[in-house]
């Protein structure tokens, strides 16, 4: 079954992470991005959390697609098992 977009969860402030979710069918798979993952995506240095958001807007199609990978590829992390996105993950 084809992975869809799930929901925008927020921000984890002690993570410093934005959390989503994907959709497998009738499954929600909790899926997270660093925020200097998001930041090497874009190309700066570092972005202020008012910018997260029009950030998230421009990103997210490449960090879902990614996420999607990393659920096919059963690379999940946690005692909550779930996806996380670093930086290395989008390196070529």
């Amino acid at each position: 079954m084809a992975l869809t977009r799930g929901r925008f969860l927020g921000y984890e402030f002690d993570r410093m992470v934005m959390l989503f979710s994907m959709v497998d069918g009738q499954r929600e798979i909790p899926c997270a991005i660093s925020t200097s993952a998001m930041d090497d995506l874009e190309g700066v240095a570092r972005s202020g959390s008012n910018q997260r958001e029009a950030q998230i807007m421009k990103l997210r199609d490449r960090f879902e697609e990614r996420a999607a990978r990393k659920v096919l590829a059963m690379e999940f992390e946690g005692t909550s098992p779930g996806i996380i996105l670093r930086s290395i993950d989008f390196k070529t």
